[in-house]
């Protein structure tokens, strides 16, 4: 769209940021891409994406990756790519981040945090979008974080389609409630709060209409399956299986391999906190910034049909 300000996406190449990138280009944005050195970015160009090379650990390049930036939509986090500098990225890459986006002036800073993030400092990765959260205030940088819950479709596909293998891998209880978000819908609201009128400092849970147990959400699934095979369609479809590894076993090889798999206990701590049952939104904002929030019917539906059910 002639004379649309730029918007620098952090994390393009990810999962999510790849769609965050889809949403803006559909709303007509220019987009600019923040991309490491050694990665592919041919896709992005394709798109006619402004491809600036560089790294949230090298302060420089974020100066001239922001240059003449309007606004900013960070989706960035080693602890999910399992990078070896994933500390690294999600402390010092983020002040980076921060520094170079109030040296820029920038409009309006968009950041994927993650929901109760400012309750879990036992949680090293959750707690380090809160400190994000912290150092964009601190600085006076005009910003947004939205707080999703875990990415259902993630973890439902961990281990390829849960339909062919009828199992879903998860850790800690199958049965405490917790809140789930899909990547497309996260990706349609970070695109979305670029230009959305949210006061700068808020934060915003997102998740569906209540939580859900990871055995109801596989009860949900099992739903849109086949057929059991040589069986009628009026027998139903396969059940879809929950394999869960126990928190005390991940706490166990947390403490066995902090050194050289430190993620490891973090995930042991993460799977401690969904077993407390307060990791649930409170999506009351999100239904006022962004519309009708998903139930976990639709959402799971949507989910399926993209495996061809």
């Amino acid at each position: 769209m002639a004379g649309e300000k730029t918007v620098l996406v952090v994390g393009a190449t990810g999962y999510l940021g790849g769609q965050v990138v889809e949403e803006l280009l559909r709303r007509g944005k220019q987009v600019r891409a923040l991309v490491r050195a050694k990665s592919d970015a041919s896709k992005l160009e394709t798109k006619g994406v402004e491809v600036a090379r560089g790294d949230m650990l090298d302060a420089g390049s974020l100066t001239e990756a922001m240059a003449g930036v309007d606004a900013v939509v960070s989706t960035a986090a080693g602890y999910t790519r399992n990078d070896r500098n994933a500390e690294a990225i999600d402390t010092f890459g983020n002040s980076n981040l921060a520094v170079a986006a109030r040296n820029a002036g920038v409009r309006r800073f968009v950041l994927i945090s993650i929901l109760t993030s400012d309750q879990t400092p036992q949680v090293p990765h959750f707690w380090h979008k809160k400190l994000a959260e912290d150092r964009l205030e601190q600085l006076g940088v005009p910003f947004v974080a939205l707080r999703p819950g875990a990415f259902f479709d993630q973890v439902a596909g961990m281990r390829g389609d849960p339909f062919q293998k009828g199992r879903i891998m998860w850790f800690g209880s199958k049965e405490t409630p917790l809140t789930f978000v899909l990547t497309a819908d996260l990706a349609g609201y970070l695109a979305a709060t670029v230009d959305a009128d949210i006061r700068n400092g808020e934060r915003i849970d997102i998740g569906w209409t209540r939580p859900v147990s990871m055995l109801e959400a596989a009860s949900l699934l099992s739903k849109h399956g086949d057929p059991q095979p040589g069986k009628g369609t009026g027998d139903g479809p396969k059940e879809i299986k929950v394999m869960s590894i126990p928190t005390p076993v991940l706490q166990f090889a947390g403490k066995a391999t902090s050194r050289f798999a430190p993620l490891v206990a973090d995930m042991a701590s993460m799977s401690a906190w969904f077993e407390t049952g307060k990791y649930v939104a409170d999506t009351a904002r999100q239904a006022e910034v962004f519309g009708a929030v998903p139930t976990p019917e639709d959402a799971i539906a949507r989910f399926a049909a993209k495996y061809g059910h």
